[in-house]
C-alpha cells in the first residue's frame, strides 16, 4: 500500500483536480444540453492520465529542488519511495495511455495531441526553464494548466455533426479565465512559502519583489480573470452570470484586503486568498456546468429579444 499511494503522490491528485474541474464545463458549454456523459467520463480519465504523466515528469525534473524546500520534502522522490527511474518509466506509461485514450476511445486525435503538447510544455517550458530563471514564471507557465480546456472541448467538437459551429472562441475564454487566476493563485500560496522557493533558489514573484508589489499584482490579475469571465455572459444564462458576478466581487474584494494590509503593514494570511481562488474557480465552474448541462436561454438571445 505504501508504494501504490507514492505513486498516486507522484500524480499530484490536489492539483488534478483542479485541472479536471476546468474540462467539465468546457464539455457542456461545447454542446449546451446535449448528453454527453460517457463521452465526458471518458474524456476526464484520459485526461487525468495525462495531466498525472505531466505531474510525475514535474516531479521528477524538481527532485533536486523538493529535497530543499520543507513544503515538498515529503514528496516520492524527494523521500526516496520511489525512485527516478520507476517514476519514469510511470511516465512515459500514462502519457502512451492518455494519447491512446483520447484519440481511440474518445475518438478526437487533436485532443490527444492537445495532451502531448501540454506535457511537452510543462516540463520543458515551464518546469526546466520559466520555473528556474524568471519570476514570471507562473504567468506564462501556467498556460500548461488551460489545457484541460481545450482538450475537453476537442472531444466535444471532434462528434459534433456536420455544420454544427465549434464556437473555439469559448474555449479561448475559458483558457483565458484560468491563465489569469493561475498567478494571484500560485503568488499568495508563494507568499505563504517564500522561504522554501528562496532556499531552493526558485526565483518566484514573492521571493524576489516587495509584498506590496506582489499583492498589487495579485489585484490586476484578479481583475482580469474576473473580467474575463464575463465575456462568457452572451453564450451563458442567468445562472452563470449571477455567479460569475457574485463570486467575481467575493475574489475581488479579498484580494484588494490583502494587498491593503500589506501596504498597511499588517500581519496577513495569503493563505485564505489561496484557498478562496480554489473555492472560486470552482463556484464558477461548476454554475457553468450546471447552466449548460440545464441549457438555460442565452443572455445574450435574451438581450436581443429584449432590443
Amino acid at each position: 500500500m505504501e508504494t501504490i499511494r507514492s505513486y498516486f503522490a507522484l500524480t499530484k491528485p490536489r492539483v488534478i483536480e483542479l485541472l479536471l474541474v476546468a474540462s467539465f464545463p468546457a464539455m457542456l458549454q461545447a454542446d449546451r444540453g446535449a448528453n454527453h456523459v460517457g463521452l465526458i467520463l471518458a474524456t476526464v480519465i484520459g485526461g487525468w492520465m495525462g495531466a498525472a504523466a505531466a505531474n510525475t515528469f514535474n516531479m521528477i525534473a524538481d527532485s533536486d529542488i523538493d529535497q530543499k524546500m520543507r513544503r515538498t520534502q515529503r514528496r516520492p522522490l524527494a523521500a526516496h519511495t520511489v525512485t527516478n527511474q520507476q517514476a519514469t518509466v510511470f511516465a512515459w506509461s500514462l502519457t502512451v495511455a492518455s494519447f491512446l485514450w483520447l484519440w481511440l476511445l474518445c475518438g478526437s486525435l487533436l485532443a490527444a495531441v492537445f495532451v502531448m503538447i501540454t506535457i511537452a510544455f510543462y516540463i520543458f517550458v515551464y518546469t526546466k526553464w520559466l520555473k528556474r530563471s524568471t519570476p514570471q514564471n507562473v504567468v506564462w507557465g501556467g498556460a500548461a494548466g488551460c489545457m484541460p480546456v481545450m482538450v475537453g472541448w476537442a472531444v466535444i467538437v471532434d462528434h459534433l455533426p456536420d455544420g454544427e459551429p465549434h464556437r473555439w472562441w469559448q474555449a479561448a475564454v475559458l483558457f483565458m479565465v484560468i491563465f489569469f487566476w493561475t498567478p494571484p493563485h500560485t503568488w499568495a500560496l508563494a507568499m505563504k512559502y517564500k522561504d522554501d522557493y528562496a532556499a531552493a533558489g526558485v526565483p518566484m514573484m514573492p521571493v524576489v519583489r516587495p509584498p506590496a508589489v506582489v499583492t498589487k499584482q495579485i489585484v490586476l490579475y484578479t481583475w482580469a480573470t474576473v473580467a474575463t469571465t464575463l465575456l462568457l455572459l452572451p453564450a451563458a444564462g442567468l445562472l452563470y452570470g449571477v455567479v460569475a458576478i457574485g463570486a467575481g466581487i467575493w475574489f475581488i474584494v479579498r484580494a484588494h484586503m490583502l494587498h491593503k494590509g500589506v501596504l498597511q503593514g499588517i500581519e496577513v494570511q495569503p493563505m485564505k486568498l489561496f484557498l478562496l481562488s480554489n473555492n472560486y474557480l470552482a463556484i464558477v465552474f461548476v454554475a457553468l456546468s450546471v447552466d449548460a448541462y440545464i441549457n438555460l436561454p442565452l443572455l445574450g438571445d435574451v438581450l436581443t429579444g429584449i432590443m
